[in-house]
């Protein structure tokens, strides 16, 4: 007999995706670690990208933006 209702993960049951998280999980591994790994690892968790805007077929400038908050 088939069950009538799906699993569904406990991060989408919780009202979170999955990228938030894989994100909460990574700081709490993260925060775990000893230096200098710790270190290392804050290092590595910012994330720069750019966005382009286009106009009229062509991309204009790129800004860069980076996820966290400058502090």
């Amino acid at each position: 007999m088939a069950s009538t209702t799906a699993a569904v993960p406990f991060w989408r049951a919780a009202g979170m995706t999955y990228i938030t998280y894989s994100n909460i999980c990574a700081s709490l591994v993260r925060g775990c670690l000893k230096d200098p790994h710790r270190s290392e690892a804050a290092a590595r968790e910012k994330v720069h990208f750019a966005i382009s805007k286009w106009a009229n077929g062509k991309p204009e400038k790129p800004s860069i933006r980076s996820d966290l908050l400058e502090q």
